[in-house]
């Protein structure tokens, strides 16, 4: 089981934040987000977002539980897919391809904002094509997620 609450949060932490970095200019936050991004993929119980979610947005009844029939390791994809493209972003600004670092950054902001608002999850998607052809992309640690 899926907790949708939580992943919907994860969603919307992500956009607000990288909008506020998009609209401020702040590339270092761009880079924050893609940390919390990977460290949640590599290690899921080190996720910042998922933890903020279950100790304080949870707790004080904010969001409800919204548990569904689904497995973590195409979420989990997604999320990681994410953190290398701002990776990538965070690359481009130290290199000085600015417009490059913002483009991904803004591809980011697109893709989870139409898994929050339309619950189409791109990189689920590309999961799933994946393990369609044979490669099966599941860290070890996402099977205890």
């Amino acid at each position: 089981m899926i907790d949708f609450s939580a992943l919907r949060f994860n969603q919307a932490s992500i956009v607000a934040l990288l909008l506020v970095a998009f609209f401020s200019g702040w590339a270092w936050l761009v880079a924050f987000v893609g940390a919390v991004m990977l460290v949640g993929t590599i290690w899921p119980n080190a996720a910042l977002f998922k933890w903020l979610y279950l100790e304080f947005v949870r707790p004080l009844g904010l969001l409800k539980p919204d548990p569904r029939q689904d497995k973590a390791q195409p979420h989990l994809f997604a999320q990681g897919l994410g953190g290398l493209v701002l990776a990538g972003a965070v690359l481009s600004f130290v290199t000085g391809f600015e417009l490059i670092g913002w483009l991904l950054t803004a591809l980011v902001i697109v893709l989870a904002a139409v898994n929050l608002l339309a619950g189409f999850c791109v990189g689920c998607f590309v999961y799933y094509q994946l393990a369609r052809r044979g490669l099966k992309l599941d860290l070890p640690l996402w099977g205890k997620a």
